[in-house]
């Protein structure tokens, strides 16, 4: 598995010579065996270790990602919090509370070993599970990209390897890493994916499910990328005012474009004015698309902010309207 790992970070130039690494390690099969393999591959690397206080063997899994740092002289930063508190306190889910507290104190600690990269450790399966969710949630091509193997500062060498390989590697490395039970617990819907779903379309379909579906994960993200220069090149020819609060659109080549270039060139809009197309649904796309096909009509959307769209001077405007 360590060769698949050096040609992952290889493949997709995750991480240069200089590089110095923070990981998250929370001492489960995937975080371990990623963790020992880029310490014996030789790269410069940080553990990070977050210790959310819900289980009554979180105490232990510290101690197990203290000591195997101890041993083999790995730098290792750990944090306490109280996760029910915090996703009370900022009315998130458990999940996403405990997502933001590990990437803000991965962040935190980046800063302060002068660190380039944060490393976390998803899999091929983690990558097969969210496309799977994000088509049950109806999403469009970009949702069949999955999880990418680099995401800004944000790396994963896991990603091409499966659960049944890492846990392989655990085993030939004596790593004895920590189980997680909650991953056991069939109440989440990413765990019905796991560990129902998952395992009756290898039984009852395709034995190579996960391969299968990392295949086409990775024409996805090519076909996006091809897409986004589309989206891009054809965006810059139609802008024709932009500022922190308006910009617009020439509408006639604007409607010139294929549907959905259209459709897309909209969310690319949405997204430089508010930095987010959160809110923005599938509906309020194809409205704008159809306000512009008709060279007539205004249209307000509100996430968060007032959004307002609009036709005049034969450009399609994007507009926000503070309340």
């Amino acid at each position: 598995m360590i060769d698949k790992i050096s040609q992952t970070i290889s493949k997709y130039n995750l991480i240069n010579k200089n590089d110095k690494i923070v990981i998250g390690v929370s001492g489960g099969p995937d975080s371990i065996s990623l963790l020992w393999a880029l310490f014996n591959l030789g790269y410069n690397i940080v553990v990070c270790h977050v210790n959310h206080g819900l289980r009554k063997k979180a105490d232990d899994d510290e101690k197990y990602v203290k000591d195997f740092c101890k041993k083999y002289k790995i730098p290792v930063h750990v944090k306490h919090i109280n996760l029910k508190d915090k996703s009370k306190l900022k009315g998130l889910s458990t999940e996403e509370a405990g997502r933001k507290a590990r990437y803000d104190f991965f962040n935190e600690i980046l800063k302060k070993e002068n660190a380039s990269l944060i490393c976390t450790a998803h899999n091929a399966n983690d990558n097969v599970e969210t496309i799977i969710l994000n088509i049950m949630r109806g999403s469009g091509v970009s949702g069949l990209k999955g999880i990418l193997p680099k995401s800004g500062n944000i790396i994963r060498p896991l990603i091409e390897c499966s659960r049944d390989e890492v846990n392989q590697y655990c085993k030939e490395n004596k790593l004895n890493p920590r189980h997680d039970e909650s991953n056991d617990k069939t109440i989440y819907t990413r765990n019905k994916v796991r560990l129902e779903l998952i395992p009756y379309l290898e039984k009852n379909i395709n034995a190579n499910v996960i391969s299968c579906i990392s295949r086409m994960s990775l024409i996805a993200r090519e076909e996006e990328d091809f897409v986004n220069q589309e989206v891009e090149q054809n965006y810059a020819n139609l802008l024709c005012d932009n500022d922190d609060n308006c910009l617009s659109l020439n509408l006639k080549k604007f409607n010139s474009l294929h549907l959905f270039l259209r459709k897309r060139i909209v969310l690319k809009a949405i997204f430089n004015l508010l930095g987010n197309t959160k809110d923005i649904e599938k509906v309020h796309v194809d409205d704008i698309v159809k306000m512009c096909e008709n060279n007539v009509g205004g249209k307000y959307l509100t996430p968060k902010k007032y959004l307002k769209i609009s036709i005049k001077n034969r450009k399609v405007y994007f507009e926000i309207i503070k309340g």
